[in-house]
């Protein structure tokens, strides 16, 4: 492995890790904003540094919002507003001896917990409860469109990422989701679950890969910017990735496994 290389933007630093990989990848990590440039291993030093030096103002900007104080956690409590497919909509906390459970109810979602239950502890019932949603709504959709595209998806998980709504392992069949989904408008999810099937299609993100998703979800661009315009980042870190060459953009979090790079 490449040892990394600091490159020094006036008061900004930059990580440099060369990588067997094809696109360029600038991240900005919290808590600490720290800024890492990974790059194709035969990229010229100089070539890396004109390319975190064009992507300045955008390292300033990142750092900035990571680094911001997080707003004030959830308390999960009684009239407190959580996102359910796109709409806010308000926690009814009942607190009542019996089993936990959680639903719509009215318009709200009812949270009802034995007296005395832990905030921490009603978090992680409502993120189960999410992780839940979107594991049924993904089982449906899949089925809906196994047959339209061709494939056969082997096996489906659900969990919180911090750097992905998706992934694919190509060689298993395999796709991912991030359970935060649940939170996003319908049809965003529905692009994600068809954005990560379409690469068992066509494994990278080129021409092939956008003429299909263009072929069976014409309107997939739209729904790709109501995404990114809905959330920088699933849990806030910053990322741009690139084609080596081409102009700038942000990436929504997409990445494939098995080394399938997002560009």
């Amino acid at each position: 492995m490449n040892p990394a290389i600091l490159l020094r933007l006036g008061e900004v630093e930059v990580v440099l890790r060369r990588k067997r990989i094809r696109n360029l990848d600038l991240r900005v990590s919290p808590p600490d904003g720290r800024a890492t440039l990974s790059t194709p291993d035969r990229m010229p030093l100089e070539a890396a540094y004109a390319f975190a030096a064009s992507q300045l103002d955008w390292i300033r900007r990142k750092q900035a919002e990571v680094r911001r104080p997080s707003a004030i956690a959830f308390a999960y409590s009684d009239g407190e507003g959580h996102d359910l497919w796109g709409e806010r909509h308000p926690l009814r906390l009942v607190e009542r001896a019996g089993p936990a459970w959680v639903g719509l109810s009215a318009g709200a979602i009812r949270l009802q917990v034995p007296p005395g239950t832990s905030r921490e502890r009603r978090g992680a019932l409502l993120a189960l409860w999410y992780r839940g949603l979107v594991r049924q709504a993904a089982a449906r959709l899949i089925a809906q469109w196994e047959p339209r595209l061709g494939v056969r998806v082997a096996r489906l998980f659900v969990q919180r990422m911090k750097r992905r709504w998706g992934s694919c392992n190509i060689r298993d069949r395999r796709i991912r989701l991030n359970s935060e989904l649940a939170k996003k408008p319908v049809d965003c999810f529905e692009y994600v679950v068809v954005h990560e099937m379409a690469h068992l299609l066509v494994r990278w993100h080129d021409h092939r890969f956008k003429a299909l998703l263009d072929r069976f979800l014409p309107d997939w661009r739209v729904r790709q910017r109501r995404l990114n315009d809905l959330s920088r980042d699933p849990v806030g870190s910053g990322s741009r990735r690139l084609l080596p060459g081409r102009g700038a953009r942000s990436d929504p979090g997409w990445a494939r496994e098995e080394r399938c790079a997002s560009g």
